[in-house]
Parts: structure tokens; C-alpha cells; sequence
């Protein structure tokens, strides 16, 4: 890591093999990799900023987040004094190139020498941009339920293709969660987020590298946000449920982190970096019929997604979830053109990569079209 924190557990990468442990945790052995972050939970912790500002050394921050979110990013940074060097509001979605060429020209300008992502995936994307190129101390302040502050991954768009690397060094030196930072989050929004970071955990479950800790708290935060998702589309300001919807999405965050991914993200990032398509509301349309595709393949992960869920089948349970929420059934609703589906299961089996059934182009390409038409998931 770029900062070292004195409260924070040193990094580590456990591994089990043929040994008692390994026999008591299961069947196989596997490798878990502990991350070396501070987190900082809670309601009214976004007070602790300069706090943490301060342990971390920066003298000069530039606070990052989206237009929309501009005057919260002004106002939660002027607890900061003469610290605060600046705010630049033009994240957006998909991390483009082009967005973090423009806030490394103010870093340079401005002599920054940290910064503090305020917002969601787009915000603390960029900040995770700016922090690898740097090498500056990074704080996160998620406003959604998006995950991405957990994880070492960073997606970036250029021309229109979207790739993603991962490093340890990607991972903010700093979360800090404040409940009440979601609490004006619009209850649509919130609903895709939560989506969103479910589906990290779903894929967790079924992951090549999956192991017994990340598959637990993948179960416990499909449960989290299940429950409290559909508490907050009744009643946007009930603390109670933004409290475990948060709970929530850093667990499902961490899961991202923590093993790799599938089929499921795969297709969101081609989708959301080929049409430019929001990126919360395709995992809400995809993760469903991606479940679907895989279930054959990891009856054990559909066991322990339709449990988290109290539904009677994984796929089922999160499109009838998706549909509660009021979200979109359809690609098509959300700007998918019909002309891109061939062109989208093309990129989707360009390159391989893990997941529990082979990814073959027909059924890939007919996944895609369910979802483009809205139709209920069921195996391709």
C-alpha cells in the first residue's frame, strides 16, 4: 500500500493446504487475501474526515466527485480548512481516459497530494485513476451501495472499449461509511446500487478462487440488502434500512475484491463500455439471467442465494427482487440498441476467463437477448 495505517491489520495472504485446517474448512484448500485498509462505520462519520485527513498525511486535497454532486462535495469538504486545495465535479460513469487526463492537469496545477472521492462507482473510480498514477493516499465516501471503494479493480473506458486491471494499490487507504450520506440517495437509485453490489456477492459465491470467508459474507450480504432494499423503495429515510443496505454493500464490496469475477461482470462491463449504459441498472437487468445461465454449473451457490433471498430458486428470487424495486426490465429501456446484441456477444467470448459453464456465443448471445426483451431468466 501507497500509506501504512497504525490501526490497520497488516496484509496477508493466508494459504491452506493438505492440513487439519484446510480439512476442517472443507473439502479443497484455498488461498484468501486480507486487505490492508481503515474503515470507518457508522452514522455522522463523515464529521471525521479531516481526522482522517490528517492520519494520513495530506496537506493539499482535492475532493472528486460527480456534477450532480458538486455542492455535497464543497460542503463536506469545507470541514477541511486550508486543506481543502479544490473540488473537481466531473466524474462520470465507466471511469473514461479522457475525464482523468482533466483532473491530473488540476492535480499538477494545484499541488495535490491526496484525495477524497464523494459519491458512488464513478467517483471513487476516478479516484482510484488518479491515486495509481500518483501514488497519492486516496479517501473514499461512498454515497451508493455500489462496492467499488472495496475492491482492487478499476474499470476504464477509452474509445469506447472498456478495460479493467487489478492491483492491491487500487484500494482506498480510507473508507469512510456514513448512513446518513445515503439517506438522500433517491430511492431508484438506491434500488439499482443495491443491485449492483448483490451481484458482486452472487458471483462471489461461485467464483473460481471462492473460499469459506468470502462465501460468507457473500450470504450475509445478499441477505442485508435483500431485506432492507425493498424497506427503502417504501420509505426512502428509514435508518434502520439504510443502515443494513450499507452493511450490505461493503460486504458484497469486499467479496468483489476479494476473488475474481465471472460471466455476469463480463457482460456489464462490455454492455455498459460499448453502449455506454448505466452502469447499476444493466447488473440490476443482467444478474439475473447471468445466475440463470450458471445455475447447473454451482448448485451450491444457487443454494445459498435463494436462502439469502427466501426465494425457492436463486435466479428467480433476484428478478422477482429487480421487479419489487421498480427498476428496468429491459436493455432496451436503458439504451441498448438492438443492432449491438451480435456485437456484444462477439466482445463477450473474445477473451477467456473463469466462470462455473463454459461461455459459449449461442447461448450467450440468447442470454442477451432475454435481456434485451425483458423476458423471466431461465437456462440458455
Amino acid at each position: 500500500m501507497r500509506i501504512s495505517n497504525a490501526d490497520a491489520n497488516s496484509a496477508s495472504d493466508v494459504q491452506v493446504t493438505d492440513s487439519a485446517a484446510a480439512q476442517s474448512a472443507g473439502p479443497r484448500g484455498f488461498a484468501y487475501n486480507s486487505q490492508q485498509y481503515r474503515v470507518v462505520f457508522g452514522a455522522g462519520t463523515a464529521a471525521r474526515l479531516n481526522e482522517e485527513v490528517e492520519r494520513l498525511g495530506i496537506r493539499r486535497v482535492l475532493v472528486l466527485t460527480t456534477r450532480e454532486q458538486r455542492d455535497q462535495g464543497a460542503r463536506l469538504g469545507a470541514q477541511l480548512g486550508s486543506r481543502l486545495a479544490g473540488v473537481f465535479s466531473d466524474a462520470r460513469m465507466h471511469t473514461p481516459v479522457e475525464v482523468t487526463e482533466s483532473a491530473m492537469a488540476v492535480v499538477q496545477a494545484q499541488d495535490i497530494d491526496g484525495f477524497v472521492a464523494i459519491g458512488g462507482g464513478s467517483t471513487v473510480g476516478l479516484g482510484k485513476a488518479l491515486s495509481s498514477r500518483t501514488g497519492l493516499p486516496h479517501i473514499a465516501m461512498p454515497t451508493t451501495y455500489a462496492g467499488s471503494e472495496m475492491t482492487p479493480i478499476l474499470g476504464e473506458t477509452q474509445h469506447g472499449i472498456k478495460t479493467t486491471r487489478r492491483s492491491q494499490d487500487l484500494i482506498p487507504d480510507t473508507v469512510i461509511y456514513d448512513v446518513d450520506l445515503t439517506l438522500g440517495l433517491p430511492s431508484r437509485i438506491s434500488a439499482a446500487s443495491g443491485m449492483n453490489a448483490i451481484a458482486h456477492a452472487v458471483e462471489a459465491l461461485y467464483a473460481e478462487d471462492a473460499n469459506p470467508l468470502t462465501s460468507l459474507m457473500a450470504e450475509e450480504g445478499i441477505a442485508a440488502l435483500g431485506r432492507a432494499l425493498p424497506r427503502i423503495v417504501v420509505a426512502p429515510s428509514d435508518g434502520a434500512a439504510r443502515h443494513d443496505a450499507l452493511y450490505g454493500a461493503w460486504l458484497c464490496g469486499t467479496c468483489l475484491g476479494a476473488v475474481g469475477m465471472s460471466l455476469h461482470h463480463k457482460l456489464c462491463h462490455v454492455l455498459g463500455g460499448s453502449f455506454d449504459l448505466p452502469h447499476a441498472e444493466t447488473h440490476a437487468i443482467m444478474l439475473p439471467h447471468a445466475t440463470a445461465y450458471n445455475a447447473v454449473a454451482a448448485p451450491e451457490a444457487m443454494v445459498r442465494i435463494a436462502r439469502a433471498l427466501g426465494a425457492s430458486d436463486a435466479a428467480r428470487g433476484l428478478h422477482e427482487l429487480a421487479q419489487s424495486l421498480g427498476l428496468p426490465k429491459t436493455l432496451a429501456e436503458i439504451g441498448m440498441p438492438e443492432s449491438g446484441i451480435d456485437r456484444a456477444a462477439d466482445v463477450a467470448v473474445q477473451n477467456a476467463y473463469a466462470n462455473p459453464r463454459p461461455v459459449e456465443r449461442a447461448s450467450v448471445r440468447e442470454l442477451i437477448v432475454a435481456a434485451y426483451r425483458g423476458e423471466p431468466p431461465s437456462l440458455h
